[in-house]
């Protein structure tokens, strides 16, 4: 009750910015902060939210490390080992889709969202409120997720400027997955439905992409669709930055498994565009 009323107090009165872009920062920072605080209220959340990438870590390492063949390496333990974490470390943000499509879900089933609607606030800031403390979660996330990957061995070997870039283009994908995951939240009624909605349409496009084994491994009819994959894109480009490709890796003839990181870029910027403008639509008709 009392974020509501902080939020009330501060979008009646006039954004430091004057309305507009400034107006729509402000209100969007005021909902990140109030989610964000929420999240420290309830550290379970956080907690949960690091066990299971922490063992997708260590079991998809000590399980599957010398049973995958990868291309221009063999059969190495070592060598799988860093070509499977980018795809960890994608699976675990476009995973946090579900957990943004319950959170709204929530706050639309206890009647929140109607509140908010009703306050002089920009349209989309509840949402971009919500994908933005997202984000800071899944930020938090791949940094535990990085250090337990340097405890089982894995390395980033391009540099810390390239390494960056790699958790910044994962960081990207996050973040428009959530907006998938804010679609989904307004689109159900029960936050039950929305992580069920929010979970089962990612393990096809986790598993039929490049992130566990190469496309070569796979059967013709779905090479094409893993190499198109937007995941698998973000995926290459991480593996591109972070140096943990064989040297005599082939690369496939499709487009963005060519040009990886401008691919990766593309499908982000366009699921953004895309699924922002039909939430921010959803948002303003959800009854």
């Amino acid at each position: 009750m009392s974020t509501t009323t902080d939020l009330a107090s501060r979008t009646q009165a006039p954004a430091s910015g004057g309305g507009g872009i400034g107006q729509s920062l402000t209100d969007s920072l005021v909902i990140a902060q109030r989610n964000l605080l929420r999240m420290l209220r309830i550290p379970e959340m956080i907690i949960f939210g690091l066990i299971q990438p922490i063992m997708f870590v260590v079991l998809f390492s000590y399980v599957f490390g010398g049973s995958i063949t990868i291309p221009g390496a063999g059969v190495d333990a070592d060598a799988y080992r860093e070509f499977l974490m980018a795809g960890i470390f994608a699976q675990t943000v476009t995973f946090a889709t579900a957990g943004a499509g319950a959170g709204i879900a929530e706050d639309m089933h206890k009647g929140l969202i109607d509140r908010f609607r009703s306050l002089p606030m920009a349209r989309g800031a509840v949402l971009t409120g919500r994908t933005l403390a997202d984000l800071v979660q899944t930020a938090l996330t791949l940094v535990v997720m990085a250090a337990v990957a340097l405890i089982v061995g894995w390395r980033a070997h391009e540099g810390i400027l390239k390494t960056l870039a790699g958790f910044g283009l994962l960081l990207l994908l996050g973040y428009a997955f959530t907006w998938i995951g804010a679609l989904i939240g307004l689109s159900v009624r029960t936050p039950e439905a929305a992580t069920s909605g929010g979970l089962i349409w990612l393990f096809p496009l986790t598993f039929v992409s490049i992130a566990f084994v190469p496309a070569e491994n796979m059967p013709s009819s779905l090479q094409p669709v893993a190499e198109w994959n937007p995941f698998s894109a973000t995926v290459l480009a991480c593996r591109e930055l972070f140096g943990n490709l064989p040297a005599n890796y082939p690369t496939p003839d499709a487009w963005p498994m060519q040009h990886p990181v401008l691919a990766s870029l593309l499908w982000s910027v366009l699921i953004i565009a895309v699924f922002r403008t039909l939430a921010v639509r959803r948002y303003r008709s959800a009854g």
